[in-house]
Formats: structure tokens, sequence, C-alpha cells
């Protein structure tokens, strides 16, 4: 087999033992074909100690685009000549038969632009795997969930899909660089069904350590930018619901009761079972705390 070469975009930001982490892993894949590495620094001094030449190799630039996540990727995959792309984010780890079974299922399907595996959620020394339950994701399926096991670290990009003219590169204008991701994912999906694999080859780390946590405000306009750049979303009433529930949520969980009553009513409009609303119902009558909830959720490998 003609196995492709591969770039691994790691964009970090302050996390100097874990990116090392997410780097080695990367190193250490089992994959027959060439391999690169662009580690991309944020807003935060590169370390060019991290460098490479021996072996995989691993080249450290600064984000020179707009600062945040998604300018942070898109210097990495702008740096990179290879023929497929991939994420892995500096908090992350991939297996090591990740990139040679992802990479193969990629090829099976010569019409496919994107491919995703799916993933193993680590909460508090707790791992949960979270599966799709199917081999294609269609733009339908995406609209009507975010499908959390679809997560950036597990993407893996053709070349030539990044042409402006057909995906094109991640969306700098997210607010906060969230959602860039799901918005990414839509885009191809419309394109071509994304192939997906559903085994856990990449462990994903959740709880403190992510840089958007507790960032309520701005998950709240990363939810309403997606909802004005996906009519999708809002065609779709149990995505919409979703939607409307989670901004719920965060509006309850940052004190703004008013917004919180407004999207619960838009959230049982669109489906009255959404388990979001009720979620901000109880919050805003002080019977649970957001925060706990998510917690709660998270030790299952959930969110809200």
């Amino acid at each position: 087999m003609n196995w492709p070469s591969v770039g691994v975009v790691i964009p970090t930001r302050n996390r100097p033992e874990l990116v090392r982490r997410s780097i080695a892993a990367v190193r250490a894949q089992r994959y027959p074909g060439e391999l690169k590495v662009v580690v991309v620094y944020d807003q935060t001094e590169p370390d060019y100690l991290l460098a490479s030449t021996d072996g995989v190799p691993v080249l450290v630039l600064t984000n020179w685009r707009a600062p945040g996540l998604a300018g942070a990727r898109n210097t990495g995959l702008l740096a990179l000549d290879t023929e497929l792309m991939a994420f892995c984010d500096d908090d992350d780890q991939w297996l090591p038969d990740k990139l040679r079974r992802q990479v193969a299922a990629l090829l099976a399907e010569p019409e496919a632009e994107f491919a995703t595996c799916a993933i193993e959620v680590e909460y508090e020394g707790r791992c949960t795997a979270r599966l799709a339950g199917r081999p294609r994701v269609t733009v339908d399926d995406l609209a009507r969930s975010r499908m959390a096991m679809l997560h950036s670290s597990s993407f893996l990009i053709r070349r030539e899909a990044l042409d402006p003219e057909r995906v094109g590169l991640v969306a700098e204008d997210a607010p906060g660089s969230q959602n860039e991701d799901w918005d990414l994912l839509l885009r191809a999906a419309r394109r071509v069904p994304i192939v997906h694999l559903d085994e856990p080859l990449v462990r994903v780390l959740w709880g403190r350590t992510s840089h958007y946590a507790y960032e309520y405000a701005t998950k709240i306009s990363s939810l309403r930018w997606m909802m004005q750049r996906h009519p999708e979303i809002s065609g779709c009433r149990p995505g919409a619901a979703r939607v409307y529930g989670q901004l719920a949520c965060w509006s309850a969980a940052s004190g703004n009761r008013g917004a919180a009553w407004r999207y619960t009513r838009e959230a049982v409009r669109a489906n009255w079972r959404e388990p979001r609303a009720a979620i901000a119902l109880a919050a805003m009558t002080g019977a649970v705390k957001v925060e706990n909830v998510l917690s709660a959720l998270h030790k299952r490998g959930r969110g809200i």
C-alpha cells in the first residue's frame, strides 16, 4: 500500500507537560508513511527545544494568524505540504494505531475528504468510550447533535479539501475559537459524508485543564454564531432544542436569568423533551448548580 504523507498540527498554550505527552504519542504512531508534526504556540512564548529532525520531525512555530485556537490550527495547516492533515490538541493523546487505521479507512473511500474516529474521555482518572454507532456522518446527523465523539483530535483531512472552494480552513471568526470544530465538520459533511472509524483511538482529557471550561459568555456567543452560520441546526427541531437548552444552561450559570428563561422557552417549543431545559430550570431555582451537573456528566464521558 502506498501510504500518503501526513502532517499533524498541535496548537498549544501554557501547557508544557501536556504538549510533550501529545507530541510523544504522535511520534510513537505505528504508521508506515511519512509523518510530520507542527507545534504552534498561541499567545505564549514558543519552546524551540521541542523542535527535532530525528525520526518524526517536529517543527515549532508561533501563531501568525488570528489569536486563538482557530488561527493556530490554520498556521500549522499552511506550514505543511503533506497529502493529509490531522489535528491533535495539546492535552490529548493518540493511541499507537490511530493514524494507520484511520488513513486506511479514508483511503477506502476515494470520494471522501474528511475522516474521524471515536474517542475515550478521561476525567478524574476514569476513561469512558464515546462511540457514534455508524460508519458515516452526514450533515443531518451533525445538525441534530454536535456528536462529541467526533473530536477535533480525531480529524483527518485531505489537503485539497482545504481549498476555499471546498471545505476551506478553520473559521477564525468563531467567538473565542469555540465550536470551530463543529463548524468545520458541518462544512465538510455538506460536501461528502464524513468517514468515521467507530473505535476509540484518541484519549481526550476533560476537566479544568480546558481553556474554555467555564467561559460561559464565550460559550453563548459561539453557539449563537453557529445558529446564524448553519441554518441546518435551526431547521432541525431536536438540534435547535439542544442548542437552546445549552444556551439556557450557560445563561443560568452566568446569572442571566432573563436570557435563561428565554432560551428555555425556545428549547421546550422546539422539543418539549429536551433535558437541558430541565437542567436550566433547576439551576434558575437554585436546586442545582450547572457546574455540579457538568461534573457529574463528565464522569460518564458526557457534557451538557
